[in-house]
């Protein structure tokens, strides 16, 4: 609900049910506002440019599967196949004669296939309600189960592949430390905003099982990655710079275990990617038009940004840990570093409380947090 300026203060002591924009617009103005919305969009953006990274690398491998299966012509690094096979990415080029420039012209990871995407994806944006997406997406625990199979099944026949003491052309050494930490921070930035996208779902939800059942669900998530993300990176049989930021480009073409789990992941993120977009325009055309969905005019235009945004990154930068930490690291910086210790230090200098130490210390977090910023660009 939107709150005047002057009762906000009241709000927050009561725990009233406000939005950090009007907390930004009390104590920084209506820029204030504007930036919070803009970083807050910017998070969902880079979330829809990474999904739909994501769904054309899946569909595209899919095609291959289908290609290489009815053409018979396996390339030459797929060749004698077994279920311990890894590949390391980049894959290698392929060779094989019997490939045709068509199909290479055709289908094609960058040049073609992102752009495909556009007329299976674009129709399913413009629904006025996100209420059947977020029924049919209950059908993710499928696709999540499965990649937890995989890699269960992955990891037994491909044993322990690790080493923490050093020897010359090890490719199994993990190091203890590693200077390039700063991208998990900035990818764990990102993960702060996830209640944004929580909020605008949970709004109907049952108020006294809210905490319940995002605590199941936030439990569930962080076991899921650390599991996948832990069991294949120590259990990998080649060497550990080869893992591609998504682990199944490093499973070959025709790995039939591989390809089922692209084509569930395909079809669980073409179920997810339509709520994000919803996300963007309540909260864009809110903020705009005082309108949720101001007609279908807007709606389209504003999909159609969204599509070909995502399209151009998938040709151009289909890098998605570096889009994730980039993103991450911005937005955090602002979400998490600047406005709330500015608050809190504007909120003690009204009150009366606000020190010389006090000061120094947030300053220093803030600053921080620009060094991760900074550190990004730099690993």
């Amino acid at each position: 609900m939107r709150l005047h300026n002057r009762i906000i203060p009241e709000a927050l002591r009561k725990d009233l049910s406000i939005e950090f924009q009007e907390v930004c617009e009390f104590y920084f103005g209506r820029i204030g506002r504007w930036l919070c919305l803009f970083f807050s969009m910017l998070v969902f953006v880079g979330a829809l440019v990474i999904y739909w990274v994501l769904m054309a690398n899946f569909l595209y491998n899919t095609g291959e599967f289908i290609y290489v299966s009815c053409a018979a012509s396996v390339d030459a690094q797929n060749q004698g196949y077994n279920v311990t096979s890894a590949l390391c990415f980049p894959r290698r080029p392929c060779n094989n004669s019997t490939v045709t420039s068509a199909w290479t012209l055709w289908w094609h990871p960058r040049d073609s296939v992102p752009f495909y995407l556009i007329i299976l994806v674009l129709p399913l944006l413009n629904f006025r309600s996100a209420t059947f997406f977020t029924k049919f997406n209950n059908l993710g625990i499928v696709s999540v189960a499965y990649l937890i199979l995989l890699v269960t099944v992955k990891a037994a026949k491909w044993g322990v592949q690790m080493r923490f003491f050093w020897f010359k052309g090890d490719d199994f050494f993990i190091a203890e430390f590693n200077q390039a930490f700063p991208v998990m921070c900035g990818t764990l930035m990102l993960a702060y905003f996830l209640h944004n996208f929580i909020i605008n779902l949970m709004r109907n939800n049952d108020a006294t099982k809210s905490v319940r059942d995002l605590s199941i669900g936030y439990l569930l998530v962080c076991l899921t990655y650390l599991y996948v993300g832990m069991i294949f990176y120590v259990t990998f049989p080649i060497a550990k710079n080869c893992i591609a930021q998504n682990f199944l480009d490093n499973l070959p073409i025709s790995d039939v275990w591989g390809m089922i789990g692209r084509l569930l992941m395909l079809f669980q993120l073409i179920t997810v990617y339509p709520l994000l977009a919803f996300i963007i325009r309540v909260q864009l055309f809110q903020e705009l038009f005082k309108k949720v969905y101001p007609s279908f005019f807007h709606v389209l235009a504003l999909n159609i940004l969204l599509v070909v945004l995502g399209s151009l990154m998938a040709k151009f930068y289909p890098n998605i840990g570096s889009i994730i930490r980039y993103s991450g690291a911005i937005c955090g910086l602002v979400f998490i570093f600047i406005f709330p210790f500015l608050i809190h230090l504007i909120d003690l200098q009204r009150k009366g409380k606000r020190t010389v130490l006090t000061t120094i210390f947030h300053v220093f977090l803030i600053l921080l947090g620009l060094a991760n910023l900074i550190g990004q660009f730099l690993v």
